[in-house]
């Protein structure tokens, strides 16, 4: 079934860019937030996997080993902090970028997504510009990108 450029596949979707450059997997239970960051990363040329929920996000890991993960923190079936920690078990995701997305204000998610690691942590809503930028400098070479830190 085609829908906009969106393709059911298995657990997730797939949006495939003519361009086909890097993978970019979106793990996000908001089904807007899906279909309008991915028509954009597809516009930009990525290829674009996406999973609504925890159980779908590894199994699609799995499948598509992604170039890059934007990962929201609240999701059905586990957080999103929880998908990161099984990610980082996973040897060939191991040392996938993740960005955490989220519209919570609750103190702390920060801090949490840098002790798993995050290369990046935007705040709901935001531009494509904004998660362009975040993309860019999570598939930079490791010993270009800025490390995220805390806000003081």
């Amino acid at each position: 079934m085609e829908t906009s450029g969106l393709a059911a596949r298995g657990p997730g979707i797939t949006l495939t860019g003519s361009l086909s450059m890097k993978t970019v997997l979106l793990i996000d239970d908001d089904n807007t937030f899906l279909l309008t960051i991915g028509v954009r990363l597809k516009s930009m040329g990525y290829i674009v996997c996406a999973a609504k929920d925890a159980a779908s996000a590894i199994s699609v890991v799995r499948k598509t080993n992604p170039d890059v993960i934007v990962l929201d923190v609240s999701l059905p079936g586990g957080d999103g902090f929880l998908v990161a920690e099984r990610l980082r078990n996973i040897v060939a995701v191991a040392a996938t970028p993740i960005i955490f997305v989220t519209a919570s204000v609750k103190p702390g998610l920060r801090e949490r997504a840098i002790k798993l690691g995050a290369v990046g942590f935007l705040a709901k809503p935001f531009d494509a510009a904004t998660l362009a930028e975040a993309l860019e400098s999570a598939l930079s070479p490791l010993d270009s990108r800025q490390p995220l830190a805390d806000e003081a």
